[in-house]
């Protein structure tokens, strides 16, 4: 975690991955970040997709880390009022729920920008807060199948399968999964209008859609196919769709087994390499002027580098790139990423410890700040964990939280413990 938005409070409404996730980068980025959640249910992503301890999935350990959580019932005028005064500190407001959920209890952002012109709401959902598809529930992959970036084939049995992407540049599949997108669009959106809500005092409404951000990932496939028929001149195109055919970009096994990503499709690049493994007469051939090789499919080139990077193991053609500046670059799989001494060294990787679930090992920021490591959230909380907390903030006494958890107006997980105990 970082201290970039400290000071900053963010209201979480949502449950599951796109506004969690949202809630989650800014979280990580040092932002007091409350999860405002119904009681009783509350986020059920705590109790499916696996669990380490009951209540306590791998997903929402990562994705809740570094919140805290108020169980509200907000179909209650009470709650609807404690609600309020937490927005009066508020600074962004995150809603992950499908479209009209808030508006229909009065907190969408039409009302709340009323009341609150300074608030900086987001809409963090699948199709996003307008157009036909807006009021239809989602899950991840619908985000990803609206995107194109599922490929299908109906196969003979009758049954539609999903088959590998064999569009140029790997299509919008490189866009990445649907709800991580989408949270990554909604955080940066809302930090860059935290920056312009400081100098002018506007808040806004942010919608971002996951299926629009996978698009906006895969940014550079997307652009190719909708500009494909203004293109005067595709030689320097990659010929295959999405595969690495060219013997100059290409994957290789080395002589410890591991893989390794080549890239050298620079002269510069090809020179240095040739040059360095004692292969000038790879050099031979004449290039075009092209600035880059990267249509060839030359197979025998191909087998022949193959026998040249079996020479040498990973760690030895490493140390090779960086003395010579050659890109290449390992090709993990994901067993090899806790070994990978760069990514060791990133610190992507962080060590935690959740009071309930025991040991976890959190997914870090891929930013380094002022070269600081990275450091384990706040353990994801129980439903309701800081309701007390909360309350007494906002001013409520002992006795009226007591009274509130009661009647069910608010859920305090620890007032739940006392009653057990006792």
């Amino acid at each position: 975690m970082s201290d970039l938005l400290a000071g900053v409070r963010v209201l979480e409404l949502a449950a599951l991955f796109n506004g969690d996730g949202a809630g989650m980068y800014l979280a990580g980025l040092g932002a007091d970040v409350i999860k405002v959640e119904s009681p009783g249910r509350g986020d059920y992503l705590r109790h499916f997709l696996g669990q380490i301890t009951a209540g306590n999935s791998p997903a929402h350990l990562q994705v809740n880390g570094g919140k805290r959580s108020i169980a509200l019932n907000l179909k209650d005028e009470r709650g609807l009022e404690i609600f309020h005064r937490l927005l009066e500190g508020a600074d962004i407001l995150i809603d992950g729920y499908v479209v009209g959920t808030l508006a229909r209890l009065g907190i969408g952002h039409e009302q709340l920008l009323q009341r609150k012109p300074d608030l900086i709401y987001v809409q963090a959902t699948g199709y996003g807060a307008a157009g036909p598809y807006a009021e239809v529930p989602t899950h991840g992959q619908n985000m990803n199948a609206l995107a194109g970036a599922i490929s299908l084939r109906k196969g003979d049995d009758g049954l539609v399968r999903q088959v590998q992407n064999a569009d140029p540049f790997g299509g919008t599949s490189s866009g990445g999964e649907g709800t991580a997108a989408c949270a990554v669009h909604a955080a940066l959106q809302a930090a860059a209008a935290l920056q312009r809500r400081n100098a002018t005092g506007q808040g806004c409404h942010i919608d971002v859609a996951g299926s629009d951000a996978v698009i906006a990932n895969a940014w550079i496939a997307a652009a190719y196919s909708q500009n494909s028929q203004r293109l005067t001149d595709a030689s320097s195109l990659p010929d295959s769709a999405g595969g690495n055919h060219t013997a100059r970009y290409q994957f290789y096994e080395t002589k410890d087994r591991k893989f390794l990503l080549f890239c050298a499709i620079e002269h510069d690049f090809w020179q240095r390499f040739c040059t360095s493994v004692g292969r000038r007469d790879l050099l031979e051939e004449e290039w075009s002027n092209r600035y880059v090789e990267f249509s060839d499919h030359d197979e025998p080139l191909r087998r022949e580098l193959q026998d040249v990077f079996a020479q040498r193991t990973l760690r030895e053609w490493m140390a090779l790139a960086q003395e010579q500046a050659i890109a290449m670059g390992p090709a993990n799989q994901l067993a090899d990423l806790r070994q990978d001494p760069h990514l060791r060294e990133r610190n992507i990787f962080v060590e935690g410890r959740h009071p309930q679930a025991g040991p976890f090992t959190y997914i870090g920021s891929p930013a380094v700040i002022d070269g600081k490591p990275g450091q384990a959230p706040r353990p994801a909380p129980a439903l309701g964990e800081q309701t007390e907390e909360i309350l007494k903030e906002l001013g409520h006494s002992a006795a009226e939280i007591t009274a509130l958890h009661t009647q069910g107006v608010v859920e305090c997980a620890t007032i739940q413990q006392q009653g057990t105990s006792a």
